[in-house]
């Protein structure tokens, strides 16, 4: 499926309702959705295999894997308004695909997540800015799955990833840089539209890792 394609599916999809500050809601948007879940799907192969989206929002990443071949898609997000459009947007293509899809209403990294046999993490985690660490527990928790690999975005001034990731016996490699944008969805903001820059991370095994690293040319 082209990027294209698949963007202008995920634009049918019911909104993120983006109602919560506190959780730091952020549509992710469909075109760098679906440009970044085929990167996933190159690096991973997703075809056929249980994808799990952390802090799915409406499950615009999940279900961007749903139409790219995944066989098993779980969505989990903690916000009840979001959780219940995730369920609708599941409702909706159910009658095109025989994959399984699940919603999970729980906070990830204090709520107990009853899910196995998961292939692939994605996930669009808040970045901390309203609460400082929010996405720890959230990263930690993907850490400690047994997972091919975990791809997440995040803000580019991030720079605590590397190390968490080796707390747990991850890799880092960089996916996508791109930019971000920031509605004036809440009323503590000002700007009319507003872009952030970001980057999605592929977590990875030691000795896994799919990114070619760029060796710069030696001069004399």
């Amino acid at each position: 499926m082209r990027p294209k394609h698949l963007a202008i599916e995920l634009s049918k999809l019911i909104p993120h309702p983006c109602s919560n500050v506190e959780l730091e809601q952020y549509a992710t948007e469909g075109d760098l959705a679906a440009y970044w879940m085929l990167g996933v799907d190159q690096l991973d192969d997703v075809v056929g295999k249980h994808v799990l989206d952390l802090c799915a929002g409406n499950g615009i990443l999940g279900l961007g894997c749903l139409f790219i071949g995944a066989g098993q898609v779980t969505l989990v997000e903690a916000d009840p308004l979001a959780a219940e459009v995730a369920r609708n947007n599941c409702h909706k293509l159910k009658s095109k695909f025989s994959a399984s899809t699940t919603v999970i209403e729980a906070f990830v990294g204090i709520d107990e997540i009853d899910v196995s046999d998961v292939d692939i993490i994605v996930m669009n985690p808040p970045w901390g800015v309203q609460s400082k660490r929010a996405d720890r527990a959230i990263l930690q928790y993907a850490f400690n799955q047994d997972v091919e690999s975990i791809h997440v975005l995040h803000s580019a001034k991030a720079t605590h990833l590397e190390s968490l990731a080796k707390e747990h016996g991850w890799e880092i490699e960089g996916v996508l840089e791109s930019k971000f944008r920031l509605p004036p969805t809440y009323s503590h903001h000002s700007k009319g539209k507003a872009f952030t820059k970001i980057i999605c991370w592929r977590f990875h095994r030691p000795g896994n890792s799919k990114i070619p690293i760029e060796e710069d040319d030696e001069t004399e």
